[in-house]
C-alpha cells in the first residue's frame, strides 16, 4: 500500500490554499505527469483523426488511388488505436492523482485532528470538520483528475489551429480568435460561481453541526417535548442552505449552458467559412471535410477545458476549508523535561485555584458552578495551560503524552466509537480480568449482560442505544480499565438513581485505593465516601475537610443538599 507524507513539510504556507494544491501536486507528480503525458498523446490522436480521414477522401476517393485509402485508412485505425491505449492509460493515472490526494488530505486533516484532541471542539465544529472528509477532499482530487484531461485539451487546441493556420489562414484565424474568446466569457461565470460555492460549503457546514447535535441530543429533546421547536429551526436553516444551494445552480446552469453553446456557434461558423472557401476553390473536399472534424473535436476540448477550470475552483475553495483547519495550532506545548519526570504517585496541584487531589487518596472537589468543574479538570490534565503540578513537576515543562500517560480526565461529553463494546472499553489492551472487574466497579453488569452477545455486541450507533445514566457507567467503566495513576472524573454519577449512585461511590472507593483519584461533583453520596472533599467557589478553594466537617460549612450544605440559601 502506498504512504503518503502525514506532515507538510515547514516551509509550506497553510494559510495559502494554492500552495497546499501546488504542495499535493509535488507530492503527487510522477502519476501527474504520467497522466498529463497519455493525456497529450490520447487527444493528439483523436486531434489528428480528421486530418487523416480528410487525405484519405482527398488521395483515395476523389484521386480513385485504392492503395492511398487503405495507407491513410491504416492510419486512421492507428490512430484510434493509440487514443484507445492511451486513454486508458490516462485515466489510470489521472485516478491515482486523485485518489493519492484525497486520501492524503484525509491522511493530514486526521493527523491534525489528532494532534489538536480535545482542543478541536473549541477551534471548528463538527459539521466543519466532517464538511472536509466528506466533500472537501473529493473536490480537491477531482482537480487532479481534470488536469490530464485539462492539459491534452490545451495542446490539442493549439494543435488543431496550427493545421487549420497552415490549410486555411483565415479560418484558424477564427479559431485562434473564438478560443480565447469562449474561455474569457466562461471565466466570467467562475468568479460568482466561486463565491456562491463557498458561501454554500460554510451554510452546509454549519447545517451538518446542527443535525449532528439534533442527533445526539434526540433523546433529551423527546423528554423535555423540544421536538418541534429544533425541528422548525432546523428547516428554516435547512432552507437557508436550498436557497444558497438554488443560487449556485443558476450560476452552473448558466456555465454548462455555455458549454455546450459557444462550441456549438464557434462550429457552425468555422464550417460556415470552410464552405465557402471550398466554394472559391481555396480548400479541398477533404479539408473541409477536415474542418468540419476539427470544429466537432474541439468541443470537446473546449468542455474539458472549461471542466478542469470549474473544478479547480472547486478545488481552490474545498482547499480555502482543509488549510484553515490544518494551520490551527495547538495552544499546548511540549515542555523541556523527559517524560519520566512524572512519576504519577505525586499530588495533583493547581496553584491558581488552591486544588490539591492527594496522591494515593480519593478526593472530592464540589463546585458552586458546575463549569468551574471542567475548568479545573482542564488544568489538571493540562487541556489549558495553567501552573498545575503533579508531584512538585509543572505540567507545562513536560511532554503533553507524558500527562496523558499518567493523567486521564473523563466526563460526560466523552464519545464512543462504533465497534465491539469490549474494544471500546478495553482501550489500552488488558486483560479481560481487568475489564470484568471495571465493569463490576462502574455497577454496569447489568448494562453488557442484557445485551445480545455481551461485552462483544456491536455498538453501531456510538452508545446512542444507551441511556444516558447507562452511558455515564460505560464511561466510567473505560476509565477505570485503564488504570491511569491519577484519574480525574467530572460528574460520572449526574444521570444515574440513588441506589447505583450509591454502589458505585463504595466501589469506586474500593476500586482505587491507593491510585490518586478527583471527583468534580456536588452528589451528597460520592462524596461521603472521599477521604478529602474541597469546596470550590469563584475558581478558589473556600473550605475543605471531610464530607461530615463540610457539613458545618452553610454554603457546603446548601450545595449539596440543593436547599435555597434564601
Amino acid at each position: 500500500m502506498r504512504s503518503f507524507p502525514d506532515r507538510l513539510p515547514p516551509d509550506t504556507d497553510v494559510h495559502s490554499p494554492a500552495r497546499y494544491l501546488l504542495r499535493l501536486v509535488a507530492d503527487h507528480r510522477r502519476s501527474l505527469a504520467l497522466g498529463v503525458a497519455y493525456g497529450i498523446v490520447c487527444t493528439l490522436a483523436q486531434a489528428l483523426v480528421p486530418a487523416a480521414v480528410g487525405r484519405a477522401i482527398d488521395d483515395g476517393l476523389i484521386d480513385r488511388d485504392q492503395s492511398a485509402l487503405v495507407a491513410w485508412g491504416a492510419v486512421v485505425l492507428s490512430l484510434g488505436l493509440v487514443q484507445a491505449f492511451s486513454g486508458i492509460l490516462r485515466d489510470r493515472a489521472a485516478l491515482t492523482s486523485q485518489l493519492g490526494a484525497s486520501y492524503q488530505t484525509v491522511q493530514l486533516v486526521t493527523r491534525q485532528a489528532s494532534r489538536l484532541g480535545a482542543e478541536l471542539p473549541r477551534r471548528a465544529t463538527a459539521g466543519e470538520v466532517v464538511s472536509v472528509g466528506a466533500a472537501d477532499v473529493g473536490s480537491i482530487g477531482s482537480a487532479m483528475f481534470s488536469s490530464a484531461r485539462g492539459t491534452g485539451a490545451v495542446v490539442a487546441i493549439v494543435t488543431v489551429a496550427v493545421l487549420m493556420l497552415t490549410a486555411s489562414w483565415g479560418i484558424g484565424l477564427a479559431v485562434l480568435v473564438g478560443v480565447p474568446l469562449m474561455t474569457w466569457l466562461v471565466a466570467l461565470l467562475l468568479r460568482p460561481l466561486h463565491r456562491r460555492q463557498e458561501g454554500l460549503r460554510d451554510q452546509q457546514g454549519h447545517l451538518t453541526t446542527r443535525a449532528l447535535d439534533i442527533v445526539g441530543g434526540l433523546r433529551v429533546l423527546r423528554g423535555i417535548g423540544g421536538e418541534e421547536f429544533v425541528a422548525e429551526r432546523y428547516r428554516a436553516q435547512s432552507q437557508e442552505v436550498r436557497r444558497a444551494g438554488v443560487r449556485v445552480a443558476r450560476v452552473e446552469v448558466w456555465l454548462d449552458g455555455c458549454k455546450v453553446l459557444l462550441p456549438g456557434l464557434l462550429v457552425a461558423f468555422v464550417v460556415w467559412l470552410s464552405a465557402h472557401a471550398v466554394l472559391d476553390d481555396r480548400i479541398s473536399a477533404g479539408q473541409l471535410v477536415a474542418f468540419y472534424g476539427y470544429t466537432v473535436f474541439l468541443s470537446g476540448p473546449l468542455r474539458w477545458l472549461t471542466d478542469s477550470a470549474d473544478q479547480f475552483t472547486r478545488a481552490h475553495v474545498a482547499a480555502k476549508r482543509v488549510v484553515r483547519l490544518l494551520a490551527q495550532e495547538s495552544g499546548l506545548s511540549d515542555g523541556p523535561r523527559a517524560a519520566d519526570a512524572l512519576d504519577g504517585s505525586g499530588d495533583l496541584a493547581d496553584r491558581e485555584s488552591g486544588v490539591v487531589i492527594r496522591g494515593g487518596l480519593l478526593t472530592g472537589v464540589a463546585c458552586t458552578e458546575p463549569a468551574e468543574a471542567a475548568v479545573l479538570a482542564d488544568r489538571l490534565g493540562r487541556y489549558a495551560e495553567s501552573a498545575a503540578t503533579a508531584g512538585g513537576v509543572p505540567l507545562r515543562d513536560v511532554p503533553v503524552t507524558a500527562v496523558r500517560d499518567r493523567v486521564l480526565v473523563t466526563g460526560n461529553d466523552d464519545r464512543f466509537f462504533a465497534g465491539p463494546l469490549r474494544a471500546e472499553l478495553d482501550t489500552t489492551g488488558r486483560d479481560s480480568a481487568a475489564l470484568e472487574a471495571a465493569v463490576d466497579t462502574a455497577s454496569a453488569r447489568d448494562i453488557t449482560d442484557a445485551l445480545p452477545e455481551g461485552l462483544d455486541t456491536v455498538l453501531t450507533h456510538g452508545g446512542r442505544e444507551f441511556s444516558g445514566g447507562q452511558q455515564q457507567r460505560l464511561r466510567l467503566a473505560r476509565a477505570l480499565c485503564a488504570d491511569p495513576p491519577a484519574l480525574l472524573l467530572v460528574e460520572p454519577t449526574s444521570a444515574v438513581d440513588a441506589h447505583t449512585e450509591s454502589v458505585i461511590a463504595s466501589r469506586l472507593s474500593d476500586g482505587r485505593a491507593g491510585r490518586t483519584t478527583a471527583v468534580f461533583t456536588t452528589s451528597p453520596i460520592v462524596l461521603d465516601r472521599a477521604d478529602r472533599v474541597l469546596l470550590v467557589d469563584g475558581l478558589r478553594v473556600i473550605a475543605e475537610g471531610t464530607h461530615s466537617e463540610l457539613l458545618a460549612e452553610p454554603r457546603y450544605r446548601d450545595l449539596v443538599f440543593r436547599e435555597d440559601p434564601a
